[in-house]
Parts: structure tokens; C-alpha cells; sequence
């Protein structure tokens, strides 16, 4: 089965060219418990979500929100669109058009004035929010990831080449930094904005001076992974980065000394033989417990203690997880499944908090507000989903 993470971003055109669960046999589906359309229609009947946007006609692959405000959702899908759209009533406040293949990519700046689109091909296009004008473009390789600096209008790309682009907006001075010819699966500007870590295909990891265009810490062979990266988080002050791969494994890496840490991995049903399919999808840093999470594809979400390593919780859903993300002030971590429902975690129990269903297909990216009091999901649908998360029991 490909990396569902590669569907999510786009890197699988056959994956978003065909009905994804046309692609899988018997065997497969239930191996990962991925539900069929009829059956999730069948539960769908509950929708719990408080407002849906409709205005996408194809699957809908990534959602953001504004950081400023977080009034504003983006949403990028098949039919080469993206909007910008009000999380409170819907309504779109900008439609990006002009891309010539799925819109796999949508980010806003740090201050929420300019949002970013780009498709598979590989066409990225710079938007001014408030006077709906687009303000600057350029055309890569087939892209893997696109992100906005902390805190500057810099955009960081990675593609399918091996390269990853660095540009000022809108004047767009360029900068490149080259590596073997594999794609750069993942990355992420750390905290201080002057270092970028990167993931590779071949299983390699690389700490980038963004100012000198060099590699300060190279991670590869037996320290780095033996499969693809497939997700990148950071902590609060950019010292510590978690990796995980489609080779089953999360590590630690401590970004001033390049020292890695395995973090515990385990078999799907304890078959050894199948540790390999057994992919890490999403990972992150709790914000407020010495607590880390690793989603996997055969649907576990495993809570590790930070200090030692061990294990906590097994978190266990329905279907594999696509994504993960901790709330920002509590111990509560939420996943999206490709049974399309949204699932809140108590961390410190491992006990399941809420379940929210409404989509009719698997979910493809959500993110929650920094109250943890609105979740935007994107769906295979065509639909993305505002569901209210402050409910009596919470």
C-alpha cells in the first residue's frame, strides 16, 4: 500500500486519480480496517460537524488556518482549486485559481496577509488576502511540501528532485539547497528561523544553515531511517526534532549535536514480517507534558514518555491515522482516520475523549485552533467540515 501521507500531500497521482479504496484488495482493507464509501455513507447519517463548505468538486487534500486570527481557513483539492474561506458562516472571501493540477499544498504567512497555494505539478502562487491579488508565482518540480518562515515573508519548499527552494515574497530573491537526487519528502523551519530539517526518500535527514545554504548535521545510514520520511515536529524552542518513516520508526534528533534517538517501535499484530508496512504517518510534541505521539497506518497512536522512551498508551482507532495534533495548552491530542472520523485522546489516561463524525470518506489533513475550540477538516468527500470541539463532558 502507498503512504497514505503521500495521498494526503499529493505525491501519489494514481492515488488521487482513482477511487483510494479501488486500490486496495480485500486483504489489504482489512489489514488497515479501511472502510468502504458505502459503509462510512451508512454511519455518516450522524453528522456532528457545525458547518460544511461545499465548494470544492473533487477530493479536498489540505486545510490550514489563518495564524493571526484564525478566523480564516484555506483549503486546497482536486478540482486545481484553493479558497480562503470564514470558519465562521462559510463564506469565501477568496477563490485561487489558475493551477493546472490538484492543489496539494495551502499555508498561510506568519502575520495571516498572504496565503500560499501549489499544485503537484509544481506551480506555487503567492496571494494577497485582503485585496484577493495574486502577488507573485514560480513553477518547480513536482512538489512534496511548502512552508512559511515564523516570522519573515520567506516561503521553503522541498520537491521532487531532491531540492528545496527558499524565496523572499514578493520580490523573489532565490536560494536553493542541493542534495542527492531523491525527493525531499518533509521539512519544517525551526523556531529560531534560521535552520530548516528535512527528510528525504532514501531515509535521510539533514539540518540546514538557511543563511549559509549549507548542512550543519547530516543523519543517514544507521542513524537514519531505512525508508522514506513521511513527517517532521519540532518542540517549543527548536532543540529537539521527531522524524518518523514509512519504515516503521520515530527517532530523536537533537538539533544542536545531530545526536539521535530511536523512539520504540512494534509490529503489527506482532508479526515482525509486517514492522515494515507498519508506516508512522504524523508525529508531534505535546506542548505542556514531557509526552510525544507517533500515529501509525495500522491505526495506533502511540503515546511515548519524552525523558525515557517507554511507551504510555496505545491508542487504538478503527482504520490507520493520516494525521495528528496536539492541543496547545492541554494534554488532549487529536488524529483524523480514513474511517472519516476526528478522535480527541486524553494523553495522560489514553483514554478516548470525543469522537466526531460527519464525512463520508476517509479525512485527508484537519487542524485545530489554538483554543482547541473549532477543528477544520479536509475529506475525500469534497467536503471540509468545521466541528465544534468544546462540548459538557470536556
Amino acid at each position: 500500500i502507498p503512504n497514505v501521507d503521500e495521498y494526503r500531500r499529493g505525491g501519489q497521482k494514481n492515488y488521487i486519480r482513482n477511487n483510494s479504496t479501488s486500490l486496495l484488495g480485500e486483504e489489504e482493507r482489512r489489514t488497515y480496517r479501511w472502510e468502504t464509501e458505502d459503509e462510512m455513507e451508512a454511519e455518516a447519517e450522524q453528522d456532528d460537524s457545525d458547518l460544511t463548505f461545499s465548494k470544492h468538486s473533487g477530493s479536498v487534500f489540505c486545510v490550514s488556518l489563518d495564524p493571526a486570527t484564525n478566523s480564516m481557513a484555506v483549503t486546497g483539492g482536486e478540482d486545481d482549486k484553493a479558497f480562503v474561506w470564514r470558519v465562521s458562516d462559510g463564506e469565501v472571501l477568496l477563490e485561487c485559481t489558475g493551477h493546472k493540477d490538484s492543489v496539494t499544498c495551502a499555508v498561510f504567512s506568519h502575520d495571516s496577509s498572504l496565503v500560499a497555494t501549489a499544485d503537484m505539478s509544481g506551480l506555487i502562487k503567492v496571494w494577497k488576502v485582503e485585496n484577493k491579488e495574486e502577488i507573485w508565482s514560480f513553477e518547480v518540480g513536482d512538489l512534496e511540501w511548502l512552508e512559511w518562515h515564523p516570522c519573515a515573508p520567506v516561503l521553503l519548499a522541498g520537491t521532487d528532485d531532491g531540492n528545496v527552494w527558499m524565496w523572499k515574497i514578493p520580490s523573489g530573491e532565490c536560494k536553493t539547497f542541493q542534495s542527492a537526487a531523491c525527493q525531499a519528502t518533509t521539512g519544517k523551519i525551526l523556531p529560531d528561523g534560521k535552520r530548516a530539517v528535512v527528510g528525504y526518500e532514501d531515509g535521510t535527514v539533514r539540518v540546514w544553515d538557511l543563511k549559509q545554504g549549507n548542512a550543519i548535521h547530516v543523519i543517514k545510514g544507521q542513524d537514519g531511517h531505512q525508508g522514506a520520511l513521511t513527517s517532521l515536529a519540532c518542540n517549543k524552542d527548536g532543540t529537539l526534532v521527531l522524524t518518523g518513516s514509512v519504515d516503521g520508526h520515530a527517532k530523536l534528533i537533537n538539533t544542536a549535536t545531530g545526536k539521535v534517538g530511536v523512539i520504540g517501535s512494534f509490529s503489527v499484530n506482532g508479526d515482525k514480517d509486517e514492522e515494515e508496512t507498519n508506516s508512522v504517518e504524523s508525529v508531534g510534541f505535546c506542548k505542556t507534558l514531557p509526552l510525544i505521539a507517533v500515529a501509525y497506518l495500522e491505526g495506533t497512536l502511540a503515546i511515548y514518555d519524552l525523558s525515557t522512551h517507554v511507551l504510555r498508551h496505545r491508542c487504538q482507532h478503527e482504520a490507520g491515522i493520516v494525521h495528528l495534533q496536539w492541543e496547545e495548552s492541554s494534554s488532549v491530542v487529536s488524529t483524523c482516520c480514513l474511517d472519516g472520523k476526528l478522535r480527541l485522546w486524553d494523553a495522560r489516561s489514553g483514554n478516548l475523549v470525543s469522537e466526531f463524525r460527519g464525512h463520508t470518506a476517509e479525512i485527508l489533513d484537519f487542524t485545530v485552533n489554538r483554543e482547541a475550540s473549532v477543528a477544520v477538516t479536509a475529506s475525500g468527500d469534497s467536503q471540509a467540515k468545521v466541528f465544534c470541539l468544546q462540548r459538557p463532558d470536556r
